[in-house]
């Protein structure tokens, strides 16, 4: 007995309309997921406007927090805030879509001489050198140094 296929023709034009449907949510352009999450310290405008010049060091801790990072010059010191914004698409493309660094200078004294905010715009690319120097050791198997001793 031959099957009949008209029976089976709604269900394939479902199928296929609910696949076509559920592979365009995937397109990134076309309603797709798209996260973006902040990674470091979040730059408030509310705690940027409460740092201004005369303020101690302490009391810059005590309203922004530790430093991410720390630069001394001389006898003058600052403080490195660093957000970066990363957007990362459903296959795992990550791709830095903003990034702002709040640097705030103090002088010999330990009090706010100056701060300045700068942008991934303010950035200059660079090549970084991927090339190591040898070191003892890494030019011999395990095996070479200890024949090597005798």
């Amino acid at each position: 007995m031959p099957k009949n296929t008209r029976n089976y023709r709604p269900i394939l034009f479902t199928s296929a309309i609910a696949a076509i449907i559920g592979l365009s949510a995937c397109a990134p352009g076309l309603g797709g997921f798209t996260s973006v999450r902040t990674q470091g310290y979040e730059i408030s405008e509310s705690a940027l406007q409460q740092v201004r010049v005369g303020q101690s060091q302490d009391l810059v801790v005590a309203v922004m927090g530790s430093p991410q990072t720390q630069g001394n010059f001389g006898n003058e010191s600052a403080f490195y805030y660093v957000e970066t914004k990363i957007e990362q698409t459903n296959f795992g493309l990550k791709t830095v879509s903003e990034r702002t660094v709040l640097a705030v200078y103090f002088d010999s004294n330990k009090r706010v001489k100056d701060k300045a905010v700068y942008t991934l715009q303010d950035g200059r690319l660079f090549a970084m050198e991927t090339r190591r120097t040898a070191s003892f050791g890494q030019d011999r198997t395990f095996v070479e140094q200890i024949l090597a001793s005798f």
